[in-house]
C-alpha cells in the first residue's frame, strides 16, 4: 500500500498508472539523445548520395534500446544504492513509488541489450564487423554509467561520457554504416550535437545537485554549485551555436543550417527556467527544455541536410 507521501508526489508529477508506469521507466524526454545522432549522421550520408533506410531504422531502433535499457540500469542501480526514494525526481519511479521488482527492470534492460545486438549483427553484416567492437563498447560503458564499482555518473565525467557516446560516436557509426568511411569533417560537424546531448546530462545533475551530494556522487554540478553549473551550461550551449555558424561558413554545413538558430530562444528559455530556483521539482521544466532544445537544434539540422540532399 502506497503511503500518503508518495500518493502525493506522483500526484504532484503527474504519474500516472498502467502502461504510463513503463512508459516513465524509458524516460522519453532523453530519447531523443538516440534519436537526432541517428538521424543526422544518415542525413549528412545522404546529402553525400548515401543512403540505406532498413540499415538507419536497425541503428535507430538499437540506438533507442541501448538508451532506454542504460535509462533502466541507472533505475535499478540508483535504488540498489540508497539514491533514490519516493520523494526523489527526475526518475521513472518505477521501483520506489509504483513497486516494480527492481530484478524485472534489470532483466528488461539485458532483453533491451540482446535486442540491440542482434540489430547490430545485421548492421555489421551490411556494413563492417568493426562497428560490432564499437558498439559492444558503448554498450559496456552504457552499463558501466550506474552499474560496476565506480559508476561513471557519480564523477565529474557523466556529461563528457553521454555526450561523446551518443552525439559523435553514434554520429560517427551511423555515417560509416553508410558510407563505409570516416573523415575529420564528420567529427567536427558532430560536436554541437555532443555538446547538446552532454548539456542533458549537466542539467539534470543541476536539478539533482542537492540529492546527488547527499548520495555521495560528485557531480560538476556538485563540485562547482548551482549557480556556477547555470552559467557553464549557458556557455556550453552559446558554444554549440558559435561552432555552428561556423561549420556554416567555412562549408562544413549547407546555408540551410542557418534554421538551426530558430532553437536559440529554446535554448536561453533553459537559463532562464533554472534562474531562481532553488528546489528540484522547481527546475523540472528547465530540465525538459534542456531535452526539448536538443531535440530542435538536431531536428533542424538533420531537415537542413535534408532540404540540401533534396535541391
Amino acid at each position: 500500500m502506497q503511503s500518503k507521501d508518495t500518493s502525493n508526489m506522483k500526484k504532484l508529477l503527474n504519474e500516472r498508472e498502467g502502461i504510463h508506469v513503463w512508459w516513465r521507466l524509458l524516460r522519453p524526454h532523453t530519447l531523443t539523445a538516440s534519436f537526432v545522432p541517428v538521424f543526422v549522421g544518415t542525413m549528412i550520408a545522404f546529402n553525400e548520395g548515401t543512403i540505406n533506410w532498413l540499415i538507419f531504422i536497425a541503428m535507430l531502433i538499437a540506438s533507442l534500446l541501448i538508451q532506454s535499457a542504460t535509462n533502466m540500469f541507472n533505475e535499478y542501480y540508483d535504488f540498489v544504492r540508497g539514491l533514490d526514494n519516493d520523494q526523489s525526481v527526475g526518475i521513472g519511479g518505477s521501483i520506489v513509488r509504483d513497486g516494480i521488482d527492481p530484478k524485472h527492470i534489470r532483466n528488461l534492460a539485458f532483453l533491451f541489450y540482446g535486442i540491440s545486438v542482434l540489430l547490430g549483427i545485421y548492421i555489421c553484416v551490411m556494413s563492417s564487423w568493426w562497428v560490432a567492437i564499437i558498439g559492444l563498447i558503448c554498450m559496456i560503458i552504457g552499463y558501466l554509467y550506474t552499474g560496476g564499482p565506480i559508476p561513471i555518473s557519480y564523477t565529474p565525467f557523466g556529461e563528457l561520457f553521454s555526450g561523446v557516446l551518443m552525439g559523435s560516436v553514434i554520429i560517427g557509426i551511423t555515417y560509416y554504416i553508410q558510407t563505409e568511411t570516416i573523415t575529420s569533417e564528420i567529427i567536427w560537424v558532430s560536436i554541437p550535437i555532443t555538446i547538446f546531448i552532454g548539456c542533458i546530462n549537466f542539467a539534470n545533475n543541476i536539478r539533482d545537485r542537492e540529492g546527488d551530494k547527499r548520495g555521495g556522487r560528485k557531480t560538476i554540478a556538485v563540485l562547482i554549485g548551482k549557480e556556477r553549473s547555470v552559467a557553464l551550461l549557458g556557455t556550453l550551449m552559446a558554444l554549440a551555436y558559435i561552432m555552428t555558424l561556423l561549420y556554416i561558413f567555412i562549408g562544413f554545413l549547407p546555408i540551410w543550417s542557418f534554421i538551426t538558430f530558430l532553437s536559440v530562444p529554446k535554448a536561453y528559455g533553459v537559463i532562464k527556467k533554472f534562474q531562481g530556483k532553488k528546489t528540484s521539482i522547481e527546475m523540472m521544466p528547465a530540465m525538459g527544455a534542456t531535452a526539448k532544445t536538443n531535440t530542435m537544434y538536431g531536428m533542424l539540422l538533420g531537415l537542413s541536410l535534408l532540404i540540401t540532399a533534396l535541391l
